[in-house]
């Protein structure tokens, strides 16, 4: 049997301090129930790949939109992109770090991190594209491997990569990086940023502060 989730361990902790009615028990509730159960962020695009996605020299940025709704068991994103160029394929990551800063200036450390594979993304002829996934991601994605020495890791942003290298050729890409099943694809197209306070990444809904910076509590 499953132990229960969180969000149902929450809400029975909560109705047992209300029937208890204590001060000191009231606080810790307040505090364990304070997770939003939705979160909305934008995704942004690296600058130099810009031609390669937008349908005409003259067309506006492409845009993409994510949610994720908080469940009992698990929680479900929701990928929105639109204004791109129809038929191209990109493949989502989580990750633990993004190469752009809060400001969108390139970070002094380029490197992703850990980074999980999640879905496949299509654009549609009209250039949008939806997807969805489903999987633990709020506060609490992580990945271990013990056999490297790797501790548990968490990866609170959200990377898709070109799945074609030939669609990034024109914008000055050249070679290809591991990041679809195939292990040869394209590059980074689309990320997002860390929080200006944080240093967070968005996936993370419950930041706090500790004497070596921010953590996400989980």
């Amino acid at each position: 049997m499953h132990a229960r989730s969180m969000r149902t361990r929450v809400l029975a902790g909560a109705a047992a301090v209300a029937a208890l009615g204590t001060v000191g028990s009231l606080g810790v509730a307040a505090a364990a129930t304070s997770k939003p159960d939705e979160t909305t962020f934008r995704m942004f695009p690296q600058t130099s790949l810009l031609n390669c996605m937008k349908p005409s020299a003259g067309a506006r940025t492409p845009e993409v939109a994510v949610d994720v709704e908080r469940g009992d068991l698990n929680d479900r994103a929701t990928i929105e992109l639109h204004g791109f160029k129809p038929n191209l394929d990109f493949d989502l990551f989580t990750i633990q770090h993004s190469p752009q800063t809060a400001s969108g200036a390139p970070d002094v450390n380029p490197s992703v991190g850990l980074a999980w594979y999640q879905s496949d993304l299509h654009v549609s002829t009209d250039g949008s594209g939806e997807a969805k996934v489903r999987t633990v991601l709020l506060d609490q994605i992580f990945g271990v491997d013990k056999d490297v020495a790797l501790p548990p890791t968490n990866t609170f942003h959200l990377g898709f990569w070109f799945n074609n290298p030939a669609d990034a050729q024109r914008c000055g890409f050249t070679g290809a990086t591991p990041f679809n099943g195939e292990h040869h694809a394209g590059p980074l197209a689309f990320v997002t940023r860390p929080n200006r306070t944080t240093n967070l990444g968005p996936l993370c809904t419950d930041p706090i502060s500790g004497s070596g910076g921010f953590a996400c509590n989980p």
